[in-house]
């Protein structure tokens, strides 16, 4: 498995990474068998995973739990763990205190990245919390990073990141902390609005970029016939009509036609080349260079081999390219503002 540094820091990754979201399982991805995420993440690491991805608001805390029991026996130096606050915990002394709690969780005394799961401004934190004390008096981000500079100087963070970071908000974060290495974001070929200045700004600044939602949550798996069928949590991005969905909060017509214009076309171009729609999808995340690596999730070890072959095989560039072209005029449609959930008005990355 390729390794690529993170941006410009000395902190080598995978360039496919594990999504462990789904791992303990809850509302939102359904049951999960710790049996099986042993399984699979040990396996993963055997294949030359090294990069295992986390957060405390994953499963209430369940994911990380069930991640810290799947490592419990490997060599500490085999893995690399990112793990994120949630906003509204990014008070000083509050955020030390769930950083802790997430480094018990995993079993861990330290965390290799720690990030700051969405920006923190009074936008952001009225989308994420309801809890009126916070959302009338919120944390800033001046804490939130010397927190995480203190929790890096005690040795319990090895390097400091974001996600969801537009480039005024991680710019404002950078000027504040000069420790920052990483971005998550989102990153597929129906979620492609980075590339109009996140990714490059991120990449000529040495800040390493962590894409989440390589398969869009399915979409790009193929598991499903029709934009009906998707199931109504994942029904909520700007891709959809919100007119169709109760719980879509973007209030616009969506990109419904262009969104099924561009999966028939990628799925076309995969069984033209003999691929699965996965894998010309994870392969297409991969060959982007600025790209430090792409989170897939995996629940099987038949998956995360079937993923790692694809992603130890790259695209041809002309793929890239095809692929590039029938995606096009999605990524025009759905515009810059990577958060896909909001309005642009409400954008809560900027």
């Amino acid at each position: 498995m390729e390794e690529r540094q993170c941006g410009s820091a000395n902190l080598q990754l995978s360039a496919l990474g594990m999504g462990c979201w789904s791992h303990g399982g809850g509302d939102y991805w359904g049951e999960s068998d710790q049996n099986e995420v042993n399984h699979v993440v040990r396996r993963a690491v055997e294949l030359g995973i090294n990069y295992f991805d986390t957060a405390e608001m994953y499963e209430g805390g369940r994911s990380e739990e069930a991640l810290g029991q799947a490592i419990r026996d490997l060599p500490r130096e085999d893995v690399v763990i990112g793990s994120k606050v949630w906003p509204d915990h990014c008070y000083h002394d509050t955020l030390i205190e769930h950083c802790e709690a997430s480094l018990q969780r995993l079993g861990l005394d330290h965390l290799d990245l720690y990030m700051l799961h969405w920006p923190i401004h009074p936008r952001s934190i009225r989308h994420l919390t309801k809890n009126e004390a916070v959302i009338n008096n919120p944390p800033t981000i001046d804490e939130a990073l010397e927190a995480l500079g203190t929790l890096k100087t005690q040795g319990k963070v090895r390097h400091i990141g974001v996600s969801n970071f537009a480039v005024p908000r991680l710019d404002e974060a950078r000027g504040l902390c000069d420790g920052i290495v990483a971005n998550q974001l989102p990153y597929s070929l129906i979620t492609r609005a980075i590339e109009y200045e996140t990714l490059p700004h991120c990449r000529d600044n040495g800040v390493g970029i962590i894409g989440y939602m390589s398969l869009c949550q399915g979409m790009l798996a193929d598991l499903f016939a029709t934009l009906d069928d998707v199931p109504v949590w994942q029904r909520r991005t700007r891709h959809f009509d919100h007119k169709k969905c109760d719980m879509c909060r973007h209030g616009s017509d969506g990109a419904e036609t262009e969104t099924e214009q561009a999966l028939a076309d990628i799925r076309a171009i995969a069984t033209e080349s003999g691929m699965s729609m996965a894998e010309i999808s994870i392969k297409w995340a991969i060959a982007n260079p600025a790209i430090t690596t792409a989170l897939v999730g995996m629940r099987t070890v038949a998956k995360l081999e079937a993923n790692v072959e694809c992603a130890n095989n790259p695209l041809p560039i002309d793929l890239v390219e095809k692929l590039n072209a029938a995606t096009a005029a999605l990524k025009e449609t759905l515009g810059p503002s990577f958060d896909y959930y909001d309005s642009v008005a409400n954008d809560r990355t900027v």
